[in-house]
């Protein structure tokens, strides 16, 4: 009888936790749709830079996947001798290119997206990045894991204070890793990026870039990789927030735009793992 009772239990919890599986769709409360401005223009050493995007969609709600995209803007960069470069949508996906761009190292630009009435703008300086030079790698242990570390060297210029935002992109992982530096302590010395990264294996493939970014910008990174977690979580990490970029709406202030608007001189090395 004992063991009767018991069945009847197990069956039963077993029918309750069975139950307890339906998926439900919590309602939230969704904002007006926000203009967000993918403007990060890249002159990769060695080429000419005159092919540049600018990408424009919106926040949607949380249970949507398909990002929204914003067609028929008008989209513009204004260089500081008053050069117009314009970014040409390719038809409805959001997507602005333009095809002779001009990239001058300290030059001051000027990006104008013009949508539904709305002018934003934001104005950044061409920053210099110094050349990759070289790449390493070594195992390293540590609290039970192996990881393998590598280390990507350059010279950094003794004469102007530099920012640095580096970007490893493994080919086992689909998320890339960023940090940032700044050169303090390191002003005119060789230097070097660095990255910690599990479950490789030889002829894996790692692109690296490093770029030279404003000290705005490096104070924009700063917040945006604290609050999205990247310093590994803890009591002590900067709780989520709406991180405001450099891009000013000029018609409605409080309608502001998400992201930001840069523009860079990269450092690009491809490295296999071996």
């Amino acid at each position: 009888m004992k063991n009767k009772i018991n069945l009847i239990l197990v069956l039963f919890t077993a029918a309750f936790f069975n139950s307890c599986t339906d998926v439900v769709d919590i309602p939230l409360n969704t904002d007006n749709p926000r203009l967000i401005i993918d403007a990060s223009i890249n002159w990769q050493k060695g080429t000419t830079g005159n092919n540049q995007v600018v990408k424009l969609t919106t926040t949607t709600d949380f249970y949507t996947n398909v990002i929204p995209v914003v067609s028929g803007a008008t989209v513009f960069i204004k260089n500081s001798s008053n050069s117009v470069f314009n970014f040409i949508e390719t038809p409805n996906t959001g997507v602005y290119v333009c095809g002779n761009f001009v990239p001058v190292i300290d030059q001051s630009y000027t990006l104008t997206v013009i949508n539904h009435g709305q002018t934003y703008t934001a104005t950044e300086t061409l920053k210099s990045v110094a050349s990759i030079t070289s790449v390493t790698q070594e195992n390293q242990s540590g609290l039970g894991n192996d990881f393998l570390k590598i280390k990507t060297f350059f010279n950094d210029p003794a004469d102007v204070d530099n920012y640095y935002l580096y970007k490893y992109k493994f080919s086992n992982n689909l998320k890339p890793e960023y940090s940032i530096d700044d050169d303090l302590f390191f002003q005119g010395n060789t230097f070097f990026s660095l990255v910690l990264e599990e479950d490789t294996k030889p002829g894996d493939q790692v692109e690296i870039t490093h770029y030279g970014i404003s000290k705005s910008y490096f104070n924009y990174m700063n917040i945006l990789l604290s609050v999205a977690g990247s310093s590994g979580g803890g009591p002590f990490q900067s709780p989520p927030a709406t991180v405001k970029g450099n891009i000013k709406n000029e018609t409605n202030f409080d309608n502001y735009p998400l992201g930001y608007f840069r523009i860079s001189e990269v450092s690009k090395s491809d490295y296999t793992i071996n």
